[in-house]
């Protein structure tokens, strides 16, 4: 899809909506671009819908002093106060005219009466992201590859995926730094596996799965041996994430479903389901949920506050291997 233009997103309103966070932000960002390359000055502002009202909206998108031109980004539009729908509804049918909002939708059953209002408003264009299926992520990095102006044949997408994993955030880095080394060029299989090569197991679902298996050492190890072949820190954050993602899922999921059920409901393919189930007889749901905050802490510290790395994510991996019940 290509990039939005100004006179796409400014006085209309852009409806995000489906259970893919990583597609779902991009959307965010591309809007956000688009008023930026429109008005450099362009004012940025977000909230969530829980805490949305008339008159937030309403203050949200006022010119400022420096520039009349914004960028509202509404999250969380599952959680909007029923008093604050028909503010919302009325707002969409006359948007004001230098003002970009967007409203992101997580997906699933809650808020639905409230996209079906919007999706009949004209001002309103919804973007809506699929849920990639495995067979669908070979394409999805061909296609990432190729808006980054370089090529990659199908067995060396799917050689990506095998050695990425199925995290799209991680493999739409990947191919960015890929892309990146061999601007322009066609990626190989050979090129894929050289780059990913050294030892199969040093890379950053390996770390992952050795720290969700309580295995300090072997994660430790495996850490050592990802970051000294050059895996991105980004790339083991994001399969630390997929990996809490997955056992968080399993563990919240109602007893009894059938296995294509489950696999629905936890969001991985079925021959991961089973590596997650196992998984997952070590964890409570208090322990996980203090894995995924500290996956989120070690996240937010690699992409800007944390000088070291290295130490950034090797107090990841002591800090998961601690929270996981040795039973």
């Amino acid at each position: 899809m290509a990039p939005p233009r100004a006179a796409d997103v400014l006085g209309r309103v852009t409806l995000v909506t489906g259970k893919e966070e990583f597609l779902n932000e991009r959307t965010v960002v591309a809007v956000r671009e688009a008023v930026r390359r429109h008005d450099p000055e362009a004012e940025l502002s977000e909230t969530q819908a829980g805490d949305l009202t008339l008159a937030t909206l309403g203050e949200l998108s006022a010119p400022s002093l420096f520039s009349s031109t914004r960028c509202v980004v509404v999250r969380g539009l599952e959680n909007l106060p029923e008093e604050s729908v028909a503010g919302l509804l009325q707002y969409a049918a006359s948007p004001v005219e230098d003002v970009a909002l967007v409203l992101v939708h997580g997906g699933g059953a809650r808020g639905s009466g409230v996209l079906t209002r919007l999706r009949k408003v004209d001002s309103v264009t919804e973007v809506k992201s699929s849920e990639v299926r495995p067979s669908e992520f070979a394409g999805f990095v061909a296609a990432e590859v190729r808006a980054l102006g370089a090529t990659i044949d199908e067995p060396a997408a799917d050689a990506l995926v095998h050695a990425v994993g199925h995290d799209l955030r991680s493999l739409a880095a990947a191919a960015h730094q890929l892309t990146s080394d061999f601007p322009g060029e066609t990626l190989t299989t050979e090129r894929i596996k050289r780059y990913f090569g050294g030892r199969a197991e040093a890379k950053s679902f390996a770390v992952a799965d050795a720290a969700f298996w309580g295995r300090r050492d072997a994660a430790l190890e495996e850490l050592r041996w990802a970051l000294d072949s050059g895996t991105p820190p980004v790339l083991v954050t994001s399969a630390f994430a997929s990996g809490a993602r997955g056992v968080a899922r399993y563990l919240g999921a109602p007893r009894g479903m059938r296995e294509a059920d489950l696999v629905r409901e936890v969001g991985v393919p079925p021959w991961k389901l089973r590596a997650v189930r196992d998984q997952s007889r070590g964890w409570s749901e208090a322990g996980i949920a203090h894995a995924v905050q500290a996956v989120a802490r070690a996240d937010a510290d690699i992409k800007g506050a944390a000088s070291d790395a290295a130490y950034t994510l090797e107090r990841l991996v002591l800090t998961v291997t601690d929270l996981r019940d040795p039973r």
